[in-house]
């Protein structure tokens, strides 16, 4: 298992001190100002540390340029997003939205999910698939608060990643070879749509304590995910306290699990996944800059 980290590359477990949140870690990192060519491709105005895209009531909607590859390339801003329901859009957020140029759209929810809460608006606008990577649900907000979150999760996360093999690897490739800008999301933009961030990112060569860094921004939009939650159901106790939350340590345990089974992440991807090298450099070529 690698070396546990704390600071920027993790977040700590439950009741650690002194924790050190996404929003200092990022200012930390992000104090210099976009290159140029981050600034052309760059197409709604949004903070570069947090990534965040602002919208009304899209809470976690993240441009995922600026990561740096051990080549020494970084992927480029404006081409590739994650985010939470895109079913949620409408009014000035629609228009915001479109104004992205997006043409690639990934849900990764259940059918039953779109069914109940809807898909994005108009999706014969898109190369739109729907590919449900998770193929076990479970309700966060009941899970028993007395189990380790952490591992608890990590666990869920090992599912998908040995279910969803098939949807994980179309989604990878609709991202390389489908239409640009992309963006995939589940419903809050964490876990199915933390997990292809984290995959894509190590098919990119971005390093492990990027990819938590990016998990872990998550947590600045727990809050209004909470807060969606109990808007949308009235009169229901969420047992869970951790509802919402995505800790690095999270993400830290699912690469660890991975490495342990397979020797790699890179090995699961290629192995159980069939991730191509022909994939893998088609990614990087458009990704990276």
């Amino acid at each position: 298992m690698p070396r546990r980290r704390t600071g920027c590359g993790r977040s700590p477990t439950p009741g650690a001190r002194n924790p050190v949140t996404p929003e200092a870690c990022w200012q930390r990192r992000s104090q210099r100002q976009p290159r140029p060519q981050e600034q052309q491709l760059t197409r709604a105005p949004h903070d570069t540390g947090t990534r965040h895209i602002p919208f009304d009531r899209l809470h976690n909607f993240r441009d995922m340029g600026g990561y740096r590859s051990a080549d020494g390339r970084a992927v480029r801003w404006g081409v590739l997003y994650r985010a939470d329901s895109l079913g949620k859009l409408g009014g000035g957020d629609w228009e915001r939205f479109l104004g992205l140029g997006v043409r690639t759209v990934i849900d990764l929810r259940y059918p039953w999910e779109i069914e109940a809460k809807g898909r994005i608006p108009e999706p014969e606008r898109f190369a739109y698939a729907n590919l449900s990577i998770e193929h076990r649900p479970y309700d966060q907000a009941e899970i028993d608060p007395d189990l380790d979150p952490w591992r608890y999760l990590a666990d869920r996360f090992a599912e998908v990643a040995e279910d969803g093999v098939d949807e994980i690897r179309r989604a990878v490739e609709l991202i390389a070879d489908g239409p640009g800008p992309a963006v995939f999301h589940c419903t809050s933009g964490k876990d199915r749509t933390g997990l292809i961030a984290a995959l894509v990112l190590t098919l990119l060569d971005v390093s492990e304590e990027q990819i938590l860094a990016d998990f872990a921004l998550t947590e600045l939009a727990t809050e209004r995910l909470t807060a969606d939650w109990h808007a949308a159901n009235p009169g229901r106790t969420m047992r869970w306290p951790s509802y919402g939350r995505a800790p690095a340590a999270v993400m830290e345990l699912v690469l660890a699990d991975l490495t342990t089974r397979y020797g790699s992440v890179s090995r699961y991807l290629a192995e159980a996944v069939g991730i191509t090298p022909r994939t893998t450099a088609r990614l990087r070529e458009r990704l990276l800059a």
